[in-house]
C-alpha cells in the first residue's frame, strides 16, 4: 500500500482505538493482513469454540482457515445438518468472529443484518467478539457509517447473494421493503458493558464490503 496512505491509516487507527477504549472496547492496529492474523490468533486460546457470521474480512486475512482445524472447535454452520441448532450454538461459543459494515472515527461500530444471527451474537452471547475491520470501513460519524452500510455494503452483499432487491439493481439503498431485503436489523454498538469482550483489529488494507 502507498506509504502516504499507510501513514494516514496509522494515525486514523490510533484515533479509532482511543474511541474504542472510551467505549470499553479494545482496539489494535495491524499494518498487514499477516499481522492481523497473528493478533487475532493471540486472542483465541487453543481449544476454544469458535463461531462466526458472514465475515468476509476474517476469510481475507486467513483467519477462518487458521482456526478450522483440530486445535479449535470451529462451529461451521454451513456444514451442519441442523443449521438452526448450529446457529443457536453460536450464542454459547467462546469466540465469535465478525466484521463491521462501518466504524466511526470515535469507535462506534455499525452493522446491518438480514437474519439477525450476526448482529444478535455481536450484541449478546459469545464470551468474546473479535472484529476484523479494514481501514476502508472507517467513517466520520454514525450518519456516515449508516450511509456506508446501506449504500456500499448492502448493495454489494445483495448482489453476491443473487437477491432481487432494488439496491442490487441500482447500487444504492432505496429504503425498500422487498422480501429479499437484507436491511432488516440495524445494530449500533456504542459501548460494551462487559470489559474484555469486544476486540477490534483495524487492518491497513481494503477488506470486505
Amino acid at each position: 500500500m502507498n506509504e502516504n496512505i499507510t501513514k494516514r491509516n496509522e494515525l486514523l487507527a490510533q484515533k479509532v482505538i482511543k474511541g474504542l477504549k472510551s467505549r470499553n472496547m479494545t482496539g489494535y492496529y495491524a499494518a498487514t493482513k499477516e499481522d492481523a492474523l497473528k493478533q487475532a490468533l493471540a486472542l483465541i486460546p487453543e481449544g476454544s469454540s469458535i463461531a462466526m457470521g458472514g465475515a468476509m474480512s476474517a476469510h481475507e486475512i486467513g483467519l477462518v482457515d487458521a482456526v478450522n482445524n483440530e486445535k479449535y472447535n470451529f462451529l461451521d454452520r454451513d456444514k451442519a445438518a441442523d443449521k438452526r441448532a448450529a446457529m443457536l450454538a453460536t450464542y454459547d461459543a467462546d469466540i465469535f468472529l465478525a466484521s463491521a459494515n462501518a466504524i466511526t472515527e470515535d469507535g462506534v461500530i455499525v452493522n446491518i443484518d438480514g437474519n439477525a444471527n450476526r448482529v444478535s451474537a455481536i450484541a449478546q452471547g459469545p464470551k468474546k467478539v473479535i472484529f476484523i475491520v479494514g481501514m476502508n470501513k472507517v467513517c466520520d460519524d454514525v450518519d456516515g457509517a449508516m450511509k456506508r452500510a446501506r449504500n456500499v455494503a448492502a448493495p454489494i452483499n445483495a448482489q453476491r447473494f443473487g437477491l432481487s432487491t432494488p439496491c442490487a439493481k441500482t447500487g444504492s439503498c432505496m429504503n425498500c421493503k422487498s422480501p429479499d431485503t437484507i436491511c432488516c436489523q440495524f445494530l449500533i454498538t456504542r459501548f460494551s458493558r462487559h470489559e474484555g469482550r469486544i476486540h477490534v483489529i483495524l487492518v491497513n488494507d481494503i477488506l470486505g464490503f
